[in-house]
């Protein structure tokens, strides 16, 4: 399921590590006659009908594997019981988990995946490996089957812009990237109040206010060095494509040859070179798993926090009641910026999958159309104070917290200046070269030049391998 590792070597590691239960002839001769390979049958099948228009079975059990992570698993027992709901015969077998490849590959493999895989976390599989080894379903006949609030409005009509374009790749849509997140810096509100900080728009003025608050005895930033040192890319990339527009990131995504040398990238990598020589980030941070440096950060001991929008979810349990979670864009890096302070880089993420060998495919494509009906994404976002893909997704949530109601307005302001990018989705190798450079860069040991050859030679190795298939925007 990995680079390298193909699939008569991926079971003989299984078994060598006892996690295939079976003798090691039984999985050569898996191997041999192509295991739990082949074309799917698509599993349990009912009638199609108005009300029913996917054809789900309706007695047949729903396998849902849920990552249990910043989002929680509260809001999947909720559409659980929204399909319950609505095929009362099926049986939902709900799954919490944070070792999504370690407990998923081996089903994968074996043939036997759930029917719903929310593929996301640290430990997700690459998304380009499973379309790749075409372990996925193609979903195209759910953004073509009528919404479950209005049957005269397609699937596809009710997401927000960039939706469909994350879950695709060659012309086919295989996931459902469900939550319409947000990546910016997150600061705390009464803290800035308290000592009269204004949040920053330009690369200047954090530098600026950096310093003030590392003499007030706090740390300007904080990161989690040893899973989440990658979050920070949002600072120079963000900053980056904000200065010198969308072709930045294009010429990323798709794999020019110096894209990573772009002027504005290395102007804002050098940024936070300077950052890290300054000592702009909190000491020790690089020994710090996310939610430590996050716990840190809330109880004061850093005033700026790089993330996602399932930030105030995630700590909800130990931030202060009155920390109030606000949502501060990343700033420019100067005048003449192609795209205005308030741009924000949204991503549709939390990947849902239908694995093509799932028993019950329609079940899983009927589940993924609850969740995304208004009442299953005003169930969302009540749950994690997040948006969901579905545009109006919010408009029943009646009381927002804090942390929601900075990002709707944030949102507001941006209006159509965002941009994300794709070449991490699309390209697995990207993964830990990102976490690993730039866990380098924030730790002193490289510096900005070195960190940006380092992905540059990433980009070239990829774009030069016959064996990956290529994506263009």
């Amino acid at each position: 399921m990995t680079a390298g590792l193909d699939r008569r070597q991926f079971l003989q590691r299984l078994a060598a590590a006892g996690l295939l239960a079976v003798p090691a002839t039984g999985v050569l001769a898996a191997c041999a006659t192509g295991g739990g390979g082949g074309a799917p049958s698509g599993g349990a099948a009912g009638a199609v009908s108005a009300t029913n228009p996917l054809g789900v079975a309706a007695d047949a059990p729903l396998d849902v594997v849920i990552f249990n992570g910043g989002y929680g698993e509260g809001y999947a027992k909720a559409h659980e019981a929204m399909y319950t709901q609505a095929f009362p015969q099926a049986k939902v077998n709900h799954t919490a988990t944070t070792q999504i490849s370690q407990e998923m590959q081996p089903r994968f493999v074996g043939g036997n995946p759930p029917d719903v895989l929310d593929d996301s976390g640290a430990q997700k599989i690459e998304y380009a490996n499973l379309v790749n080894e075409g372990k996925l379903a193609d979903l195209s006949k759910l953004l073509d089957a009528p919404s479950i609030d209005d049957p005269n409005v397609k699937v596809r009509d009710t997401l927000l812009p960039g939706t469909i374009e994350q879950g695709t790749f060659g012309g086919k849509f295989y996931g459902v990237n469900y939550v319409y997140e947000t990546y910016a810096i997150w600061y705390s509100k009464p803290l800035f109040a308290k000592n009269g900080w204004t949040p920053p728009t330009t690369w200047d003025e954090m530098m600026a206010l950096s310093e003030k608050i590392k003499a007030a005895g706090i740390s300007p930033f904080a990161y989690g060095g040893t899973n989440a040192a990658d979050y920070v890319i949002d600072l120079n990339l963000g900053a980056a494509i904000k200065q010198g527009g969308l072709d930045v990131v294009k010429n990323i995504d798709n794999l020019k040859p110096n894209a990573w040398k772009q002027a504005p990238i290395v102007q804002a990598t050098q940024g936070i070179e300077e950052m890290v020589k300054k000592g702009y980030f909190l000491p020790g941070s690089e020994g710090l798993k996310h939610t430590e440096a996050q716990t840190a950060w809330v109880q004061g001991k850093a005033a700026f926090y790089v993330s996602g929008s399932w930030i105030e979810n995630e700590m909800k349990t130990i931030s202060p009641p009155d920390f109030e979670m606000t949502v501060l864009p990343v700033p420019v890096l100067g005048p003449g910026s192609a795209m205005p302070a308030t741009a924000l880089r949204t991503q549709p993420a939390e990947f849902f999958v239908v694995p093509k060998d799932a028993k019950n495919v329609n079940g899983g494509m009927e589940y993924l159309r609850i969740m995304l009906g208004k009442k299953g994404a005003a169930a969302f976002a009540t749950e994690t104070a997040s948006v969901p893909v579905v545009k109006g997704g919010t408009d029943a949530v009646t009381k927002k917290t804090p942390a929601l109601a900075s990002l709707s307005t944030a949102l507001g302001a941006a209006g159509t200046n965002v941009f994300n990018w794709q070449f991490r989705t699309w390209y697995a190798p990207f993964s830990a070269a990102l976490k690993t450079e730039t866990g380098n860069l924030l730790a002193g040991r490289s510096t900005a030049d070195q960190y940006l050859s380092a992905l540059q030679a990433v980009s070239d190795k990829v774009a030069g391998d016959s064996s990956i298939t290529k994506y263009n925007r």
